[in-house]
């Protein structure tokens, strides 16, 4: 990355201008819809700025865990299509793809925002999978947050399909909501140089030196953290992205 160039993103970020006239801690306008998949149980569409999300939410019946017999599953993936960015290449999923399926999940599953013991049909038989499916339609920075954002909507919205005979009719969704307690907001800040942002554009992630994603629950107690960047963060550092996430994800939970 040239020098001189993020030098002078360095000079604008310390009069607090970025390279679209935001704010550091500003996030671009965000629009929420659901229902948007009519063969999904639950579904969402997240634009953030030029970044648009589909979250998909699909219920399977199967086989559980020997270890958590008595409890569902919970799967997320996240797809990251050549036609959303034109970096992303197609194949199996790159290392991008992972982390961002793994961040998103981690804030859900550690937050316990579904009770996966009201997942269970039959202990050590039957149990309800709930799969999520991340999938950008156009890709402008900041994934993580907006899919966590996109896949909240999404469970939120979904309906178990009915159950008859032990076998899932998906023609039919029932009015039963998934058994949804918690609801975890992830906020990205990023450090460029001695600058603190949030919600970054595609352009302005080639500059980062450091980021760390929160997730952030209700009563702005923390549920899992992800440290991203080659830079090192001093605890100065942490403590202050920490402050900026929770102050963000008040805003963010809003839109829900």
């Amino acid at each position: 990355m040239n020098q001189d160039f993020k030098n002078h993103i360095n000079k604008s970020l310390n009069k607090n201008i970025r390279m679209d006239g935001r704010k550091k801690d500003e996030f671009r306008k965000i629009t929420i819809e659901t229902g948007v998949i009519s063969t999904a149980e639950g579904s969402a569409r997240v634009k953030c700025g030029e970044t648009e999300l589909i979250v998909g939410v699909k219920m399977g019946v199967g086989n559980p865990y020997p270890d958590i017999p008595e409890e569902g599953v919970l799967m997320t993936g996240a797809e990251l299509y050549p036609l959303s960015n034109p970096e992303f290449e197609g194949g199996p999923p790159r290392e991008r793809a992972i982390e961002t399926a793994r961040v998103i999940d981690r804030g859900i599953r550690e937050s316990g925002t579904i009770d996966t013991k009201k997942l269970c049909i039959k202990a050590g038989e039957q149990v309800w999978m709930v799969f999520l499916d991340v999938a950008p339609v156009n890709m402008d920075g900041n994934l993580i947050d907006i899919g966590c954002l996109a896949a909240m909507a999404a469970l939120k919205n979904a309906k178990f399909p009915e159950f008859k005979d032990g076998k899932p009719d998906y023609k039919k969704l029932s009015k039963k909501s998934l058994p949804i307690s918690k609801v975890p907001i992830e906020v990205t800040v990023a450090k460029i140089g001695d600058n603190f942002l949030v919600d970054l554009t595609d352009d302005e992630e080639k500059f980062v030196d450091a980021r760390l994603t929160v997730a952030i629950l209700e009563d702005g107690n923390l549920c899992a953290m992800q440290k991203g960047g080659d830079s090192p963060l001093s605890e100065d550092d942490v403590f202050k992205m920490i402050d900026l996430a929770i102050k963000k994800s008040k805003e963010l939970r809003k839109l829900l």
